[in-house]
């Protein structure tokens, strides 16, 4: 297995040393949507993101720009799934719901947890990817058996 990592990618340091635990080889290259990919099969990519706030800021403030990449994938014929980073208490989607968003103590139209889960649902069925979650101290190894 050799992994590519997108040349945008930031804060990538804990991933990579993961690979290096696993003998994986990976190197950094431009990729056309995601941030992570295995040469053997480029058809299937993954999109790192930090935590469930910034997924929040892709789909609300970002929202074009989220969506023009999940259209990219689509015409590319690329299987784009995202893995989050958040915590331990956010294993899966069904998880989302009970998430108590910061933000809401500042706005009151900060999104909540039962609305970005069903705005994921939504992108899930709709763009034909899928949401996985780690813990921070998981994320290279995720990275791997999501690829495999």
């Amino acid at each position: 297995m050799t992994i590519q990592v997108d040349s945008r990618e930031k804060k990538f340091d804990h991933v990579t040393a993961a690979f290096d635990r696993a003998d994986v080889k990976w190197f950094v290259s431009k990729l056309p949507v995601g941030d992570y990919m295995d040469l053997d099969n480029a058809r299937l990519v993954i999109d790192r993101k930090q935590n469930l706030q910034e997924l929040v800021g892709n789909i609300c403030q970002g929202h074009e720009r989220f969506r023009r990449e999940l259209l990219r994938a689509q015409d590319l014929e690329i299987k784009l799934l995202f893995l989050v980073e958040h915590s331990r208490s956010i294993k899966n989607l069904s998880d989302v719901r009970h998430w108590k968003n910061p933000r809401r103590a500042v706005s009151p139209y900060a999104l909540d947890g039962m609305e970005l889960y069903k705005r994921l649902i939504t992108i899930e069925t709709k763009y034909h990817t899928k949401f996985y979650f780690c813990d921070k101290t998981h994320t290279g190894k995720a990275i791997i058996q999501l690829l495999t």
